[in-house]
């Protein structure tokens, strides 16, 4: 989640956004944007930012080189969260979701003309926490939208969210980014390659994630968990010694780290690896990972430990040194 109230003054998108950034601003300046958008990929690839940085620009009275200028009484406002034709929809507090108030809230918002400058802008992030009565309230500002309002969506799952509301936005998916971007980017920030490819490993090749984990100082824990996997698939440790090193960690953090490490071991395969069985088993577990992320974040909230224990024992038996025929270990050997 963002913290309106502690952002920079310039949002600028992240260096592996050209592409999309350079489609978004020339819709704008051309008068072609859309309404509704929704920026869909993995998490920690900047669909955030990226959201943030056209938002900003949006409201922004005096753009400068294809940015929010910083200087205007508009862009001090939306830096600070007190911009009156700004909001940005998260879930509240300890809450997963976006709930069903917050977003009747919001229609109201889109019925009131613009106060401040020419346009009312509304982020909803991540879009995908909603429920259904959430998504039918917001059908209506979809279908009959305002003059000179537009809604963002963002997610990271397209099928998190229906297709009457899919339907009525611009899609745009940002992808994740090469390494050699991402070190770059990372670079600026650790002042170290080495540190820099030991974060991005870490991270799965997330650069995001990997700058939080810089920022956190964590990357022992997180290398611990990376290396009990690896061990867990090896047959090195057992189920139960593999779960005790997540600790009391999240049930949303324990998913998330283990679907970043099958993308991870699938990225690694070549073609015609992909095609054996034990990638088809990662697919397959990769699929029931995000079922669960989709459950969580609409607030299920499941037995923890007999989850965790389920799908460690999955990731093993489809997947580790003692399954039948290939493994995606042998495989990565190769």
């Amino acid at each position: 989640m963002i913290d309106l109230n502690n952002i920079s003054k310039v949002s600028e998108p992240l260096p592996w956004q050209k592409t999309e950034w350079a489609d978004l601003t020339a819709a704008l300046a051309a008068g072609h944007l859309p309404h509704a958008l929704l920026f869909v990929g993995g998490q920690y690839t900047g669909k955030v930012q990226l959201a943030l940085s056209i938002a900003r620009l949006m409201l922004c009275s005096e753009p400068r080189g294809g940015r929010n200028c910083g200087r205007c009484h508009a862009c001090e406002l939306s830096g600070s969260g007190g911009h009156g034709d700004f909001r940005w929809l998260q879930p509240q507090e300890k809450s997963r979701v976006i709930k069903i108030d917050q977003v009747r809230d919001l229609v109201q918002f889109t019925q009131k003309t613009v106060a401040f400058g020419t346009r009312k802008v509304i982020v909803f992030a991540p879009a995908d926490s909603m429920n259904v009565n959430a998504f039918n309230a917001l059908l209506k500002p979809l279908e009959e939208p305002a003059a000179n309002t537009y809604l963002i969506l963002v997610c990271n799952r397209l099928h998190g969210v229906p297709p009457t509301i899919r339907s009525r936005c611009q899609i745009h998916r940002v992808a994740m980014p090469g390494q050699e971007d991402s070190l770059i980017w990372l670079d600026g920030i650790t002042g170290s390659r080495e540190e820099s490819q030991k974060l991005l490993a870490l991270a799965a090749d997330r650069p995001l994630l990997a700058k939080q984990l810089y920022d956190s100082a964590d990357t022992e824990s997180i290398a611990a968990r990376s290396l009990a996997i690896e061990a867990l698939l090896q047959g090195q440790l057992s189920v139960g010694q593999a779960g005790a090193v997540w600790g009391d960690a999240e049930l949303s953090v324990i998913l998330e780290h283990c679907s970043g490490e099958l993308q991870r071991l699938l990225r690694n395969l070549s073609a015609q690896r992909l095609r054996a069985r034990g990638a088809r088993a990662a697919f397959s577990l990769l699929d029931e990972i995000n079922r669960l992320q989709r459950a969580v974040s609409a607030g299920t909230n499941p037995g923890r430990q007999l989850l965790i224990e389920s799908l460690l024992s999955k990731i093993r038996r489809e997947l580790g040194a003692a399954s039948l025929g290939d493994n995606i270990q042998t495989e990565l050997g190769d």
